[in-house]
């Protein structure tokens, strides 16, 4: 079963993996040095310490084509990934659909994949402990249609499992190519650690509230904490919220390319 959303931002994340035979499209990067564990099965993951890779085809049943993903290192909370892919539209898509979210993960997601006490979530919004996360990566050129995001899930208690419903997410696009654009409608803009972003308000059964940089970027340093607290300040956002999970990657919507992720970390407290 999937969630699904409509217009160019989200794939509401998959409960139970579904396998769909894929035709391969010309322009999926082959395996280069340095990339060790690829999989390209849908909903394979690759784990990395606290983290783990997930290739993460939830709209493939609107696309032909297909997506890997790998990892290259880790050390301490400090990792390198990557995912190339390529998708087009079949009969029962169009460029307004999400087709992967290849991405790490940091705690909750429909479940809990690594062990829970090694991720330090969920944590409590009002408790105001830092999340400091950094985020260095480069993308191919002429990549489609796609964002370069963080995604990260609410609920109502620090206790979710695979079967709780989340009941906020929260995205922060860092890039956007070909024209994506976020779900919902614009609410405001915000300076926040370091550069201006525009703040989407949206509703797929649960809270969706989009940052989108208003100038794309392969680099970013932030505390998550910043973000959860600009939207406790226009009373968007409970301060008795807890944050379940932390992820990113890259949203399809159609074309081929590659996002390498040089380093990647999130550190609590």
């Amino acid at each position: 079963m999937q969630h699904r959303r409509p217009r160019l931002s989200k794939k509401a994340k998959v409960l139970a993996a579904a396998s769909v035979a894929l035709t391969a499209l010309a322009g999926v990067t082959v395996a280069q040095a340095g990339e060790t564990s690829r999989k390209c099965g849908a909903f394979d993951t690759v784990t990395l310490g606290k983290y783990y890779v997930n290739n993460n085809l939830w709209g493939q049943d609107k696309a032909t084509g297909s997506q890997c993903v790998w990892d290259n290192s880790q050390s301490g909370s400090t990792i390198s990934w990557g995912t190339s892919f390529g998708w087009a539209n079949n009969s029962k898509g169009t460029d307004a659909d999400v087709k992967s979210y290849a991405s790490t993960v940091l705690g909750w997601h429909w479940g809990w994949k690594v062990d829970k006490a090694t991720t330090g979530l969920p944590i409590r919004v009002g408790d105001r402990k830092p999340v400091k996360t950094a985020w260095d990566f480069t993308l191919s050129s002429n990549p489609g249609t796609l964002d370069v995001a963080y995604d990260l899930w609410l609920h109502a208690k620090n206790t979710a499992d695979w079967a709780d419903q989340p009941t906020d997410e929260i995205m922060i696009w860092l890039n956007r190519q070909g024209g994506a654009g976020p779900l919902g409608t614009k609410y405001g803009s915000v300076s926040l650690d370091g550069a201006m972003w525009d703040i989407y308000q949206g509703n797929i059964g649960w809270n969706v509230y989009s940052f989108v940089r208003q100038a794309s970027t392969t680099k970013a340093t932030l505390n998550i904490d910043d973000f959860t607290q600009a939207l406790v300040r226009r009373k968007l956002l409970s301060n008795d919220k807890y944050l379940s999970g932390i992820e990113s990657g890259t949203e399809v919507f159609k074309g081929s390319g590659r996002l390498d992720t040089k380093a990647y970390s999130v550190d609590i407290g």
